[in-house]
């Protein structure tokens, strides 16, 4: 059965067939028509999970500090702009509106059409609401997740009785660079909205978010690439700058190869990897060192300098047994790892959110920068509390003035180190 055009043609007449082979279906009959292959699975999978056809269940929402930590974590914030150019226009007009959801099924993100945001109000399709398969049914969110395709979910293909009203179509998004699903961006809207086009639509462009994640990743390996150059051309033997997820940035005395094969938790230190052997393991900003040896190399020292006394640059630069490398500091990250200098035993996110804000309340955005920072000084970084590793030696270059640190930040306690606050003695 072509539901899509027969839903163009007449959308009540193929949602009464649809809900006939519903009924038929739930009640072990045989129906007129069979459902789709994907719905019918989908179905099998609900009836076997012991999800409820005739009531609507509904998982808590996640509270607002959870969302944004998802939000703020999450790949997909970096293809929002190509999926609202591509979707929100056209589906406004349409009335539909576009959801983007994580992996769990959870919705982080909803615009579109007022109208019909109202009408998913009462769905519970709504920021943090739980759409997995196996909460709500079959639906074009967690339907496309476990499908692992495009899904069109519309009338009463949905398992669950209260979504008859709805026509759904979402398309899974996958991270190009382990192939992994990342989420699920959806289009959707009551039934008159249907159209058989939409399905190719929304594919084409989760498709087109996916190439953007391939070129973000192309920009991260070359910035790792002139990073490793010059610490390439100090070393002898083999050796291979990989990113956090192996694929390979720049080789020395060794052919070159697309992806190393990494462990699951990679730490610096002398490890045994395939294909390389032993190796001494050494972090890159943005990635690692790998260097081929037939014997553990000795650890030296890891100097870390915090660069702040340039008027408009700030930097770190690690040096470690393979050499050095430095990393340009945007003024928030100068920030966090300015106050992490100041205190080495450590800060807690709530701690670090009353130095930067003055408000320790906002830890969902301390979190989020750390995050971003331990991508690139991850290994010289413990958390819980946020400190510099113990086996490094940290040295802040302050400008000579003080007024001149930081000049932009309205943090309270980096408004200390310029003396134009005073101390807190409850610090």
């Amino acid at each position: 059965m072509d539901v899509a055009q027969l839903a163009a043609r007449d959308a009540a007449q193929a949602a009464r067939l649809l809900s006939d082979v519903r009924a038929a279906r739930l009640t072990g009959q045989r129906p007129r028509l069979a459902p789709r292959p994907v719905i019918d699975q989908s179905w099998d999978r609900m009836l076997r999970s012991g999800v409820d056809p005739d009531h609507d269940f509904r998982a808590g929402l996640l509270t607002r500090e959870e969302l944004e930590r998802r939000r703020e974590t999450s790949r997909l914030r970096h293809v929002l702009p190509v999926l609202r150019q591509g979707l929100l226009s056209v589906a406004d007009a349409s009335q539909h509106i576009m959801v983007v959801a994580d992996v769990d099924g959870r919705v982080l993100w909803r615009e579109g059409c007022t109208p019909v945001l109202r009408r998913a109000d009462s769905l519970g399709f709504e920021p943090g609401a739980d759409w997995a398969e196996d909460v709500v049914g079959t639906n074009g969110v967690g339907t496309p997740v476990v499908a692992r395709r495009p899904v069109q979910v519309f009338a009463s293909e949905h398992f669950v009785r209260s979504h008859a009203t709805w026509t759904c179509t979402g398309a899974p998004i996958t991270d190009p660079r382990d192939g992994r699903l990342i989420g699920v961006v959806d289009v959707s809207g009551p039934l008159e909205s249907m159209h058989p086009a939409t399905l190719a639509w929304v594919d084409s462009v989760a498709k087109l978010a996916e190439a953007g994640l391939r070129e973000r990743h192309h920009r991260s390996l070359e910035r790792l690439r002139v990073v490793a150059a010059p610490v390439l051309a100090r070393l002898g033997g083999r050796a291979v700058a990989v990113d956090r997820d192996g694929w390979t940035a720049a080789v020395t005395g060794m052919p070159y190869t697309n992806r190393v094969a990494l462990p699951k938790s990679l730490s610096p230190g002398c490890r045994w990897l395939p294909t390389l052997g032993l190796c001494a393991v050494e972090p890159l900003a943005g990635g690692w060192l790998l260097r081929a040896t037939a014997e553990p190399q000795p650890q030296g020292a890891t100097r870390i300098v915090l660069d702040l006394g340039g008027p408009r640059r700030r930097s770190v630069t690690v040096s470690g047994p393979a050499g050095s490398w430095t990393h340009e500091l945007s003024p928030r990250h100068a920030e966090l790892l300015y106050l992490l200098a100041l205190r080495p035993a450590g800060r807690s996110a709530a701690g670090l959110a009353e130095d930067v804000f003055g408000d320790p309340a906002r830890t969902v955005t301390v979190r989020a920068e750390m995050s971003r920072i331990r991508r690139y000084l991850g290994a010289f970084l413990d958390h819980r509390p946020y400190r510099f590793s113990a086996d490094t030696e940290v040295t802040v270059l302050l400008p000579d003035d003080p007024r001149d640190l930081l000049p932009h930040s309205t943090a309270p306690t980096v408004a200390q180190g310029r003396g134009t606050a005073p101390p807190d003695d409850t610090q």
